[in-house]
């Protein structure tokens, strides 16, 4: 499964590139391989995340901006649903790939699963015993068994401590990334409205160079006709 990234490399809104540029600066510090598919550079590339970006999740003018993230042909999300999975500690659920073992995210899901199902004890079908000679046994089995489980909750203590300070640090590096996105937000939400306004009227722009190009080549061809014409007529 490769991870896809629609973006525009030439864009003209800084919020975007910000946006970008997270995206990728994330997916790299996670070692998820993904590939950059830029709509600025190929039409094709525009077209086919704009079709196959769900209508429901389209804005209200109906064109999609980068970044936008696809598994294949499955879609992702946007940035804003990105930021929502890395706040909530579930970028590999929302990227529908498994989370590595020993990652922040599959200690999660284990915690949670540990958490439905409880725990259980060992059975042990002989459970009773005759004799006094037995008693006494059972009652140095169970001082050992004590002393045993006491070095399994040692350990299990030492590893609890271990992974919490595993997950600290991870949460640290989580938390270094999210500080320049939480910079930036307040701006970005701001630029939102005039970059869609932006990349409209370049659209727009473009789409008007193109017709006064034609009209241009048309009001050239008018004026050879007119010129051989009067040559013609001059002949």
């Amino acid at each position: 499964m490769v991870i896809k990234v629609f973006l525009a490399s030439s864009s003209g809104s800084t919020a975007i590139k910000k946006k970008q540029q997270d995206v990728v600066a994330f997916l790299e510090a996670l070692k998820v391989d993904y590939t950059e598919l830029d709509i600025a550079c190929s039409e094709q590339n525009r077209m086919w995340m704009r079709q196959n970006v769900p209508e429901e999740k389209k804005p209200s003018n109906g064109i999609p901006l980068p970044p936008q993230i696809f598994n294949e042909e499955s879609y992702c999300g946007d940035y804003d649903t990105f930021f929502d999975a890395k706040e909530d500690n579930t970028v590999y659920a929302f990227l529908g790939l498994p989370p590595p073992p020993g990652s922040k995210e599959a200690l999660q899901a284990e915690k949670e699963h540990i958490m439905q199902n409880g725990t259980h004890g060992e059975e042990n079908p002989d459970a009773s015993h005759n004799g006094d000679a037995q008693g006494e046994e059972e009652g140095q089995a169970g001082d050992e068994k004590e002393g045993e489980d006491g070095g399994a909750d040692d350990k299990a203590t030492e590893l609890e401590t271990s992974r919490g300070e595993d997950l600290a640090e991870e949460g640290e590096a989580v938390e270094e990334t999210d500080e320049v996105t939480e910079e930036t937000e307040a701006q970005e939400e701001e630029d939102e409205e005039q970059e869609e306004e932006d990349l409209h009227s370049q659209e727009e722009e473009e789409l008007q160079q193109l017709e006064d190009q034609d009209e241009r080549s048309s009001e050239e061809e008018e004026e050879e006709a007119e010129l051989e014409e009067a040559e013609e007529k001059a002949e």
